[in-house]
């Protein structure tokens, strides 16, 4: 029961996440979004793999957060690319 718990956390945080990469990338700007806020979702996510690898609870849960991880890494990905379109329109 609890991983259909934390399956449907995940599932509402990495369906925010494409939203957030959309907006991102459409405002062609870096100027609203955190970087070290970003970061920290993806250590989050990254302790929660390791967590699901330590205890040997390798489930669907896992694909999940794989899912959430790769989307968060395009929101870094986005970022960096509006940085450089700021850098170039200055």
């Amino acid at each position: 029961m609890s991983s259909i718990f934390e399956t449907i956390m995940l599932v509402c945080f990495g369906l925010s996440w494409p939203i957030n990469v959309i907006k991102a990338y459409k405002a062609r700007t870096a100027k609203a979004i955190s970087l070290p806020f970003i970061l920290l979702i993806f250590i989050g996510y990254i302790a929660g793999i390791s967590a699901k690898i330590t205890s040997g609870q390798m489930n669907y849960v896992f694909i999940v957060y794989l899912l959430n991880l790769a989307i968060v890494l395009l929101n870094i990905v986005v970022y960096f690319r509006n940085v450089a379109l700021d850098n170039k329109s200055r």
